[in-house]
């Protein structure tokens, strides 16, 4: 079994992703080769919460140009969880 801290890598904190915060959604990124069960039982018992629903996406890395060479950032999946009850003090702060 994986652990709780290497499925969730960290939380997204973006302008969208903390208007989804009041309507109790949160956004993590998530490792690439986890599924939805592992991502609900990583979350509820990182954070003491219940979760309801767990959308996932993949996320392709894009194109960017380093001084005179082409590179790609990594790809990544992002989880959206949307809780039951509860809040996670993490996004409470921000």
């Amino acid at each position: 079994m994986k652990n709780p801290r290497d499925i969730i890598k960290k939380p997204v904190v973006t302008e969208k992703s903390m208007g989804l915060v009041e309507e109790n959604k949160y956004t993590f990124i998530v490792d690439m080769g986890s599924n939805k069960i592992e991502i609900r039982k990583a979350v509820e018992e990182l954070f003491n919460v219940k979760v309801d629903k767990v959308r996932t996406m993949r996320v392709k890395g894009k194109l960017k140009r380093v001084r005179n060479r082409w590179g790609k950032t990594p790809d990544r999946k992002k989880a959206i969880v949307t809780l039951k009850e509860g809040k996670i003090q993490l996004f409470e702060g921000v």
